[in-house]
């Protein structure tokens, strides 16, 4: 069966994707900027939803390209993720010529001990994603979240097949960025071990006058939506 995780910025969210039978959650604080590492209340409200949790660790936004002080903040955030009890961590770093920092993320991966560690999206801004699968590979990363390069995972369904073959087990390939039921079907004949998707829908929770954007929630519908599209294309592939 593969694997559904959702990620989510809101206890309620949190609390939703486990109701609704979600594999595990990637746990962010600000998905309006990419993603950014939940605070202490947070994280322990997603950690007592019931389902694993896979915190984000990126201490500010903006690119991937880490600096001493970053590295350091995130190695701290790892730390108290893993205090918190979270079951896995989300990271990832690269150089100023987009290639993977593996300095930066071998130091992320000890930090993170035994939890499960997801490399994210900045595979997607590499210049030579299949040399980034080998070097994960070689860090001993759990998995991989990618759109199989720039754009969204259903348009580049081709990629993330070679990707799989690739991998061939070594590494876990998670498709996410632009998933929707109907994208189901595809992503899971290309082979991917996990479907990856935030199932959140606008909401008015702006404040305009201060500049502050409308937000977005984790939606029961689109969600249910997608468990639903998981199930019966899992089931098909396995008749």
């Amino acid at each position: 069966m593969t694997k559904l995780e959702i990620c989510v910025e809101t206890p309620e969210g949190a609390a939703l994707a486990a109701a609704t039978g979600a594999d595990r959650i990637e746990l962010c604080a600000a998905l309006d900027l990419g993603g950014l590492t939940p605070g202490a209340g947070l994280l322990a409200a997603g950690i007592g939803a019931g389902c694993p949790v896979h915190a984000m660790v990126r201490p500010r936004a903006g690119g991937f390209a880490v600096g001493a002080a970053d590295l350091a903040a995130m190695e701290g955030d790892i730390a108290a993720i893993r205090a918190a009890g979270a079951a896995g961590v989300v990271i990832g770093a690269a150089r100023p010529d987009g290639t993977l920092d593996i300095a930066a993320l071998s130091r992320l991966r000890d930090a993170a001990g035994p939890l499960e560690v997801t490399l994210h999206r900045v595979i997607d801004l590499c210049p030579d994603p299949h040399a980034a699968v080998e070097a994960a590979i070689d860090l001993g990363l759990t998995r991989i979240l990618t759109s199989g390069g720039p754009g969204a995972a259903p348009d580049n369904v081709a990629a993330l097949a070679a990707l799989v073959r690739q991998a061939a087990g070594r590494i876990e390939i998670m498709a996410g960025g632009g998933v929707t039921p109907a994208a189901v079907p595809d992503l899971l004949a290309a082979g991917v071990d996990a479907i990856h998707a935030s199932c959140a829908a606008p909401v008015d929770t702006g404040a305009p006058g201060i500049g502050i954007p409308r937000g977005r929630s984790t939606d029961p519908a689109r969600l249910a939506a997608l468990k639903a599209a998981l199930s019966k294309t899992s089931e098909a592939l396995c008749a």
